[in-house]
C-alpha cells in the first residue's frame, strides 16, 4: 500500500472500504451531540493571530505524538468519535487513513489534481497550497474501543476506564466517552477547521462525530500564562516535562504492567467545563482571588509576588495567607506524597453563545496528559472534591482516551502496534 500523503491518494485506497454508509453520514461533518453551535466568529478571531504569522512544524514522526507537549495554540478543536468500520480490517484502514492525512495536513503540501470532472481533493480554504502553520493532530483511543467489535480487549491499556461521574459533576451522556479522541490545533482557526473538513471526508463510513467542543486560547494579558474566562491564569504550576526524568515519572507510560504496545502513549483525560460567569462577576475581588489561592492581576500565590512564585504552604498550616480550601493548595498540595500525583494540564476557553435561558454559555475545556489516571487526575480530583470554585463551575463532558505512541517513520502508522 501507498503511504504517500502528499495528496487523497492513499487516504482514498483504503477509504473504499468506508463508503458503505456514507449517505447516513451526510451532514456529520461538524455536527454535535445536542445541537451545540461551534466557536463563535468573535471568539475565534480575538485569540487569531495575524495571517501573515509564521508557525513552526511540530514533527510528526517521533516516539511522541505532537499536540502534547507543545505550547497551547490560540485555535483548537476536540473530537470525539464513535468507530463505525465493520471488522477489525475496516479498523485498520481508518487508522492508516488517520494517519496519512494528518501527515500531509501537518506537513503540507499541494493537494493532489482529480481531474476536472471529479470533485476537488481539497476544500480549497487554504489556498491551492496547504501550508502546514504549525497544526497539530493527536490521536486517542478510548475504553469502549476494546469491547468485542475488534477483538482488542486483552490490549486495552492497564488504567483506561470509561470517566466516571465525580461528586461535583453533572455529566451528560451525549457530550460524553467515545471510542477515538482527535484533538487539533494550531494558529489560526481556518487552519483547524481546513483539518477537520479533510479529515471527515476521507473517513467518512469509518467513524462518525460524537461530540465536537471548539477551544481557543488568548494571548498573554499583560505576560505569562493565558487567562481563562474567570480572568484568572491557567496552566501556572504545569511541572516541566522538558526535563526527561519528570517526563519518564509524570507523563509517558512505560512497563508497570501496561501492554508493551502502549509505551511512549500518554493518559489523556478531557473535561468539558461551563463556567457560570455571570454569577461569577458578581463576586468580590478578595473572594475570588482566597478561592484560587493567587492574586488575579499578576497570577502570583498570595504569599508571593510573581507568577512562578512557588507557594509556601508549610510557613501558612492554618490557612491564614492561602486558604486550606484554595484550588491551587487542593490540586497540588506540594508534599512529597503528593509530588507523583502531578500532571500536564492544557487550559483552552470555548463560547457557545447564549443557553436556552438567555444566559452566556461558556467555559473551559480542559485536557491533561499523565502516566496514571487514578495516581494523577482522579487523586487530583477527589482532592478537590467540594472546593468553593464547584458553585461556579460545571463539568458536563469529556472522556478518558489514552493518546497513541507517536508514529516512528512514514512505514509506520497510528494504533499499527496495537492492532497487528
Amino acid at each position: 500500500m501507498t503511504t504517500d500523503t502528499h495528496g487523497p491518494a492513499g487516504g482514498e485506497l483504503r477509504r473504499r472500504g468506508f463508503l458503505r454508509g456514507a449517505a447516513v453520514g451526510v451532514g456529520a461533518v461538524g455536527a454535535v451531540a445536542g445541537g451545540a453551535a461551534a466557536l463563535t466568529g468573535s471568539s475565534a478571531a480575538a485569540a487569531t493571530p495575524s495571517p501573515g504569522a509564521k508557525a513552526a512544524a511540530a514533527p510528526f514522526h517521533g516516539p511522541h505524538q505532537a499536540g502534547i507537549t507543545q505550547a497551547v495554540q490560540p485555535s483548537s478543536v476536540f473530537l470525539s468519535f464513535d468507530v463505525t468500520a465493520a471488522d477489525r480490517r475496516e479498523l485498520v484502514e481508518l487508522m492508516h487513513t488517520v494517519t496519512e492525512r494528518a501527515r500531509f495536513l501537518t506537513t503540507g503540501g499541494t493537494p493532489a489534481p482529480l481531474g476536472i470532472t471529479d470533485s476537488p481533493s481539497d476544500s480549497g480554504t487554504l489556498g491551492p497550497q496547504v501550508p502546514h502553520d504549525g497544526l497539530t493532530i493527536t490521536t486517542g483511543v478510548g475504553a469502549s474501543l476494546f469491547d468485542s467489535r475488534f477483538g482488542l480487549a486483552d490490549r486495552k491499556p492497564l488504567r483506561l476506564t470509561t470517566m466516571p461521574a465525580f461528586p461535583d459533576d453533572d455529566l451528560q451522556p451525549d457530550w460524553c466517552h467515545g471510542d477515538l479522541s482527535l484533538q487539533l490545533a494550531a494558529p489560526h482557526p481556518d487552519t483547524v477547521l481546513h483539518a477537520l473538513r479533510d479529515i471527515t471526508r476521507h473517513t467518512r463510513g469509518g467513524m462518525q462525530v460524537r461530540w465536537r467542543m471548539d477551544g481557543f486560547t488568548s494571548p498573554p494579558r499583560p505576560t505569562g500564562t493565558p487567562r481563562n474566562h474567570l480572568g484568572f491564569k491557567d496552566g501556572t504550576a504545569n511541572p516541566d516535562i522538558t526535563d526527561p526524568t519528570t517526563a519518564r515519572q509524570l507523563l509517558w507510560t512505560h512497563g508497570n504492567g501496561e501492554p508493551p504496545w502502549t509505551t511512549g502513549g500518554s493518559y489523556q483525560v478531557i473535561r468539558l467545563i461551563r463556567m457560570l460567569v455571570e454569577f461569577w462577576d458578581r463576586v468580590s475581588l478578595t473572594e475570588q482571588e482566597r478561592m484560587f489561592g493567587r492574586a488575579r492581576d499578576t497570577g502570583a500565590p498570595l504569599d508571593g509576588t510573581h507568577e512562578f512564585d512557588t507557594p509556601k504552604f508549610a510557613q501558612d498550616p492554618m490557612g491564614d495567607v492561602i486558604p486550606l480550601d484554595s484550588h491551587i493548595r487542593l490540586a497540588n498540595p506540594r508534599t512529597t506524597k503528593t509530588d507523583n500525583s502531578r500532571l500536564l494540564r492544557r487550559a483552552y476557553n470555548y463560547d457557545h453563545g447564549m443557553d436556552n435561558n438567555g444566559n452566556l454559555d461558556m467555559g473551559l475545556i480542559f485536557v491533561c496528559y499523565q502516566q496514571d489516571l487514578e495516581r494523577q487526575f482522579t487523586a487530583v480530583q477527589k482532592r478537590l472534591a467540594g472546593e468553593p470554585l464547584v458553585d461556579y463551575i460545571t463539568p458536563y463532558g469529556g472522556g478518558y482516551f489514552f493518546a497513541l505512541p507517536g508514529v516512528h517513520d512514514r512505514t509506520d502508522w497510528l494504533g499499527r502496534a496495537l492492532l497487528t
